[in-house]
């Protein structure tokens, strides 16, 4: 029965309602905190929220850590000079957060880490809040690579700041 629910979480699930929880100006908002991060470090950082899984992905039972690893290769994270990508993936239907780091970054942030960003947004997501609990989220990210991969220099942005609603 949970696997009928799940599938149906999912197919109620509209890009109406991810765009009303993330409308343009939170999207330009979280675009210029991932932007202004950077100029701290050396990573890059991508947000994709996405309303629901494909239809197939949902047949296939994907897991939502699954789906995230399919769009770090999908959207080139994993393909920056440093290997120094993280992607932070929101799914609305299922409520959830994953996020995928590169193999620079998993070297030396502990996934107990990773898990207190993800409840920091799912905190905010559970009050309402996208915008406040996904900006501390990047915030916190933002941080951590300062801390393990500062800047050394001015660097090209390799992906794109503004996150993408799927």
């Amino acid at each position: 029965m949970d696997r009928c629910k799940r599938q149906w979480r999912h197919w109620r699930a509209s890009s109406s309602q991810a765009r009303s929880l993330f409308p343009d100006a939170t999207l330009s908002a979280l675009g210029q905190a991932i932007a202004s991060g950077e100029q701290r470090h050396r990573g890059e950082v991508r947000l994709i929220v996405e309303h629901a899984l494909p239809s197939e992905a949902i047949w296939a039972d994907v897991s939502m850590r699954q789906r995230a690893l399919a769009l770090f290769a999908e959207y080139g994270v994993w393909d920056t000079e440093e290997r120094c990508g993280v992607l932070l993936y929101v799914n609305l239907a299922e409520r959830k957060v994953e996020i995928v780091a590169d193999r620079q970054i998993a070297g030396k942030i502990d996934a107990p880490v990773w898990q207190q960003v993800c409840r920091r947004m799912t905190d905010g997501f559970a009050r309402g809040d996208f915008l406040t609990g996904t900006q501390a989220a990047i915030d916190q990210v933002n941080g951590l690579l300062a801390t393990h991969f500062p800047a050394n220099g001015s660097r090209p942005n390799e992906l794109p700041d503004r996150p993408v609603v799927l």
